[in-house]
């Protein structure tokens, strides 16, 4: 493989980051789930099989957009396809897959997780789950891409979440959020019927939401 260009080094430190992120905070167990981040047409993305806590700089792992790889010498995450696919039918410039438990629990219960807190709209709306389709797969990765529309995140059936964004730490905010809507709806749910959000609130969120955080490179 030839050198890496520094850009996708940066791109690898930071996926290799993010991915060790979901494992100590529980939202994957071993080497499940995956990350990734765009640079220009590449994709810098977690590879298959290896735990994050053993990858090293020289193991970065890159393809185009065509899946072909042109960095690294480890086989690069069996669910290449999805991430490629939200690649393709988004704006997406990041995007974090995971197995997060109470997000998991959800995708098993209900076709869409509704807005029981206006964190929703920080994901464009009521999260849709993708019906169920074998990990890995072209099914998988077309359902995933459909259930985005309109959204930032979804939940994959019987399987896990994706959520992906305009960064690696906004990709990971919206995995958060999702996975603590997730536990809400959950708890809940198990004491009663929840009282949800009309489109009028939820809209309000959103246009609140637009504005809200500050960036600290400007504020100093």
């Amino acid at each position: 493989m030839p050198e890496v260009p520094d850009a996708i080094e940066k791109a690898w430190s930071d996926v290799v980051d993010a991915a060790r992120r979901t494992v100590a905070d529980g939202l994957v167990v071993g080497t499940s789930g995956n990350v990734s981040a765009r640079v220009g047409d590449i994709v810098v993305v977690t590879p298959t099989g290896v735990p994050y806590g053993d990858l090293r700089p020289q193991d970065a792992v890159a393809v185009d957009l065509d899946g072909r790889q042109v960095a690294g010498e480890l086989a690069p995450t069996s669910e290449l396809p999805l991430h490629l696919a939200v690649y393709r039918g988004t704006e997406a410039e990041a995007i974090v897959h995971t197995h997060a438990p109470h997000a998991t629990a959800v995708s098993t219960l209900v076709d869409v997780l509704p807005p029981i807190h206006y964190v929703t709209a920080m994901l464009g709306g009521a999260v849709r789950v993708a019906p169920y389709a074998l990990y890995g797969t072209p099914e998988l990765a077309a359902a995933a891409v459909a259930a985005l529309e309109d959204r930032t995140a979804c939940l994959l059936a019987n399987h896990g979440t994706i959520a992906y964004g305009s960064s690696l730490g906004q990709a990971y905010e919206r995995t958060a959020q999702l996975e603590w809507l997730a536990r809400v709806w959950l708890l809940a749910s198990a004491a009663g019927a929840p009282r949800l959000l009309p489109p009028a609130d939820l809209a309000a969120a959103a246009t609140r939401l637009s504005t809200y955080g500050q960036d600290l490179r400007s504020a100093r």
